[in-house]
């Protein structure tokens, strides 16, 4: 007890005066480029970037629609606010999804160039040095060629090698006159090629993202039929601008809507009215002093103009009104947008009039294609074309509001500080119009006319810079990743040499780098190339690959009996025919 005591002093002692080496700043800095360079690294921050995304689509964007977000953090205003802190309302442009974006980038740009450096030059080396003994290998196999065939080693060893440039293989002959001449052979290159390719693309589609998101821009417009749309940022209803967004980059085409189709099902029992099909026809001109082009604009199907796509996502009816004022002059004409609510395009319908005198109108109602009273006496609508169409309205009169500045939902009238004129739990009654009739307002106020109904649709506007060269990345990426999957990374080593009675003694051996399954169909498809080139009898080549096991065939496959010391004189020293120094 004592001894081991005296022996643990002194190296308790030596560990307690050790002091570690400081790295310093570069040390630290080497370290930490190490760290974020490395391909675990970069795995996990494309997780963590997909993570960081997640609140994306569980919060409202500012960029895609502020209101929702000024409404959201009303609704909530214990978190609200502090969400917003968070920049929990505008994602992907936040600081902390920024730095994950540029640290994953920095971390694929690290992982891609060394090892693309290393590639290239492991791709312009020469296969590794022929092993000193094959037999360790996990795929080996002998075979014997006669002394009668007239075969000699040199030849041999050139025949396998070209099978094995037949077959792919970048080849190098060694010492091809000496008495042991061999080769090696190696192919698979594509694999790390295709693991390259995939994270070079995943770095492509990075950059084209960004670049979309920095220099692309959406938009939202109403068109109805008849109406023009001109790509300025005054046409646009709704505009998400990129971070970089100039105005120079808007292209001054124009859009016309001619007419607007809709195909209802009149076939099905189940599926009875429901539309089948849209078809917008637009005239199209890409600049102001271009011809006009008359274009089809469908659903999934959209019109290219100017570097942007245009895409038809919304339509419905606008019904076409008059309204005068109390002084009889026109305060509105002109179609009003009504936004689809329920089944049948079953639609409400706001008016607001400020130009009325001398007091501000103000109408809320609904439209119907198809108008019918059902026994409760509430109107609905029966089907969605126009065989009897009905403006229902409520009139208001008042302040507006429209002249404090103050943004207001189109869709939308505020009547809290409006006086009512018309509505069915008044004596005036509501407000019922079939095309081409008039109603005249209470107390002197005006008139309204329903002149007719006309379509509309709602088109998506996109320019995305980088849209393309991100689907051809991505293709890549698939490219890539299957060559990955699906190459192998094989080398093959053959060795031949004399024996004393004239015999030539063939071994091969085959490496894979990774897990290769294939490798020993590999070894029986050379056997048999190998087998049929030297006219070795047919059992030689039909034969499994019985030899090429983890422990090595000590018996010649071609030739009965023992040929031990045959196949030893191709791994044994034997004077001067002894074995190939390691190259």
């Amino acid at each position: 007890m004592n001894v081991k005591k005296k022996q643990s002093a002194p190296i308790a002692e030596a560990k307690a005066q050790a002091a570690l080496p400081a790295l310093g700043l570069k040390g630290m800095l080497r370290w930490a480029w190490t760290q974020l360079t490395s391909m675990r690294t970069a795995l996990f921050l494309l997780l963590l970037l997909a993570v960081a995304a997640v609140p994306g689509s569980l919060f409202p964007q500012r960029p895609a629609n502020p209101a929702n977000v000024t409404q959201y953090i009303t609704d909530h205003p214990d978190y609200g606010k502090l969400l917003d802190n968070l920049q929990l309302y505008d994602v992907y442009s936040s600081v902390w999804f920024s730095a994950i974006y540029l640290l994953l980038f920095i971390s694929l740009i690290g992982c891609v160039v060394p090892r693309a450096i290393a590639h290239y030059k492991a791709m312009r080396s020469q296969p590794p040095r022929t092993p000193q003994r094959l037999s360790r290998l996990p795929e080996y196999g002998t075979l014997v060629i006669p002394s009668g065939a007239g075969i000699p080693a040199s030849d041999a060893i050139n025949n396998a090698a070209g099978i094995l440039r037949k077959r792919g293989y970048r080849v190098e002959v060694r010492d091809a006159d000496g008495a042991l001449p061999s080769l090696g052979a190696e192919r698979g290159f594509l694999k790390e090629v295709g693991n390259l390719v995939f994270h070079t693309s995943l770095i492509g589609v990075l950059v084209s993202v960004a670049a979309g998101g920095l220099f692309g821009y959406s938009g939202q417009r109403i068109l109805v039929e008849g109406d023009t749309f001109v790509n300025t940022l005054v046409g646009y209803d709704q505009f998400s601008p990129g971070t970089n967004f100039q105005s120079s980059q808007l292209q001054p085409y124009s859009l016309q809507l001619d007419k607007f189709n809709i195909t209802f099902d009149r076939e099905s029992k189940g599926k009875f009215g429901q539309p089948i099909d849209f078809a917008a026809t637009v005239t199209t001109k890409e600049n102001p002093d271009a011809p006009p082009k008359q274009e089809l604009l469908k659903v999934n199907d959209p019109v290219s103009l100017g570097g942007t796509s245009i895409y038809l996502t919304g339509n419905g009816y606008a019904p076409v009104v008059t309204i005068r004022d109390g002084t009889g002059n026109i305060a509105m004409q002109g179609p009003v947008v009504a936004k689809l609510q329920g089944q049948n395009y079953y639609s409400s319908v706001v008016i607001k009039v400020p130009d009325a005198k001398p007091d501000q109108l103000g109408f809320v109602g609904f439209f119907l294609p198809t108008a019918f009273v059902n026994d409760k006496n509430v109107s609905f609508s029966a089907d969605p074309e126009l065989f009897n169409p009905q403006l229902t309205l409520n009139s208001y009169y008042g302040n507006l509001g429209l002249d404090t500045g103050a943004p207001q939902n189109v869709f939308e009238l505020d009547v809290k500080n409006l006086t009512p004129l018309n509505a069915r739990n008044l004596a005036a009654g509501g407000i019922t119009l079939a095309p081409g009739s008039t109603y005249t307002l209470p107390d002197g106020k005006g008139s309204i006319s329903f002149d007719g109904v006309k379509r509309y649709i709602g088109v998506d506007i996109h320019h995305n810079p980088g849209q393309v060269s991100a689907l051809v990345f991505a293709l890549l990426a698939v490219a890539g990743l299957i060559l990955s999957l699906y190459v192998n990374r094989r080398r093959v080593w053959v060795r031949t040499g004399t024996a004393d009675d004239g015999r030539t003694m063939v071994e091969y051996g085959l490496l894979a780098r990774g897990e290769d399954h294939r490798l020993a169909g590999e070894a029986a498809t050379l056997r048999k190339l190998f087998s049929t080139e030297w006219q070795l009898p047919e059992d030689s080549a039909a034969e499994d690959s019985a030899t090429s096991q983890q422990t090595p065939s000590r018996t010649s496959d071609n030739v009965a009996g023992s040929v031990d010391n045959a196949a030893g004189s191709l791994t044994t020293p034997a004077g001067p025919t002894g074995p190939e120094k390691d190259q």
